[in-house]
């Protein structure tokens, strides 16, 4: 029989949340190992369910539930997502412009789809969400990364921005906040970026899965509100803010002057129809969620669960010695530095292999985000304090040996 290869439009994608060393990961597992998982960002395992009110109205509404919705959504889910965009001030919303997915992945690779043709390029943040970049290549586009400033908060250089802008530019994503570093970008910064795109006639793909997930009273500004005269796709949805993961309910939200925009939004629409729907149970949840008590808030407060362990994460990592990291202000993650004098990593997924065979404890490498160098991981700080105490100290020991190892004592 001839070998079946898979197709060549997955030549360039990667999505190393869930590779080889995960696949490692589950064989251990089989073998009766307990590891420790920092590798997603996966609330429920960790103890944060979806509210009741929110479960329970899917419950109420599921006889109800068993036939296709829209395909753009139900009618009272949309509203309330509306309402919602009118709340952060995105400009010139209509119930036509939203469309629910199943989650907001199916509407990146969604978006994607409709807009690339082969060889054009989307501005897309180094470090990423690597469902970015495998997006934009699935659809015979090229992800062009831009550079986040570690030095500076992890924001995007806007001089890079424009360094990497070229005649084949169709689009910039923004991730905020960020995943995997936590950066929370200021408005000043966000104009800059809306600049650019209004010069060089760029749509706007705003992910803003975390906009509730803030910390230390920094507030969200969506960068749609600050365009009003451009095309701009907002993406938001359960998963994150009312940790309902499973429930895969997400949404695109279209917004400012669409006029020139017409035949792409169609596009959008006909995917849309192509898939029938997106789940209708879980849409049932959307009005309730939006509209209902924010429990997330308390979570991210000063003393409650996320905000104490995201700082008890930062702290343990960040007192071992080569260890550097930028405090996180939105989202679940720590994006940490490995100093290379003292880490000389040429392979940093062979590097996380081996933390995960010696110390049973799971990470992705920085690289798995599209990172430029091997210098970096991300951590999950959604296990409880005592787990947290436990990974990050199998972490220290690891990095200790491994110092020894190379003699780069610090």
């Amino acid at each position: 029989m001839q070998p079946v290869h898979k197709s060549n439009k997955l030549a360039n994608v990667c999505y190393d949340i869930r590779g080889p060393v995960l696949e490692h990961a589950k064989k251990m597992e089989d073998e009766g190992h307990r590891i420790i998982k920092l590798n997603i960002g996966n609330p429920a395992p960790f103890g944060f369910f979806a509210p009741d009110e929110i479960i329970e109205d899917v419950i109420v509404n599921l006889p109800a539930a068993s036939g296709y919705s829209d395909s753009k959504g139900l009618f009272a889910a949309r509203k309330a997502i509306m309402h919602y965009a009118q709340q952060k001030s995105l400009p010139n919303v209509a119930m036509d412009d939203i469309i629910i997915g199943n989650g907001v992945s199916e509407l990146i690779v969604m978006a994607m789809q409709a807009l690339l043709d082969n060889g054009d390029e989307v501005l897309v943040p180094a470090p990423d969400y690597p469902l970015w970049t495998a997006a934009v290549s699935l659809a015979g586009g090229k992800a062009v990364h831009y550079v986040c400033d570690e030095e500076q908060g992890w924001f995007p250089s806007i001089d890079d921005i424009r360094a990497k802008i070229t005649p084949s530019s169709r689009a910039i994503v923004i991730i905020n906040p960020n995943n995997p570093t936590g950066a929370v970008y200021p408005p000043a910064l966000l104009q800059q970026i809306v600049d650019l795109a209004r010069q060089h006639q760029l749509i706007i793909y705003a992910d803003e899965i975390y906009d509730k997930v803030l910390y230390d009273a920094v507030k969200h500004t969506s960068i749609a509100s600050l365009a009003p005269d451009l095309f701009v796709v907002t993406l938001n949805g359960l998963s994150k803010n009312y940790r309902a993961c499973g429930y895969r309910a997400g949404w695109m939200v279209l917004s400012g002057e669409k006029t020139h925009a017409k035949d792409y939004i169609e596009g959008l629409n006909m995917l849309a129809s192509m898939r029938l729907c997106a789940n209708v149970p879980s849409q049932y949840a959307i009005q309730t969620a939006l509209g209902g008590y924010q429990s997330i808030d308390d979570l991210v407060a000063p003393g409650g669960r996320l905000a104490r362990q995201r700082d008890l994460a930062h702290k343990l990592l960040t007192e071992i010695p080569g260890v550097s990291c930028v405090k996180p202000q939105g989202a679940l993650y720590l994006f940490p530095k490995l100093d290379p004098k003292v880490y000389p990593i040429a392979d940093d997924q062979q590097f996380i292999l081996e933390l995960l065979q010696q110390e049973k404890v799971l990470l992705v490498q920085g690289s798995g985000f599209n990172w430029i160098a091997h210098d970096h991981f991300r951590v999950v700080f959604l296990p409880n304090s005592d787990d947290l105490i436990e990974a990050i100290g199998r972490i220290a020991s690891f990095l200790e040996r491994y110092r020894k190892r190379h003699g780069s004592e610090v």
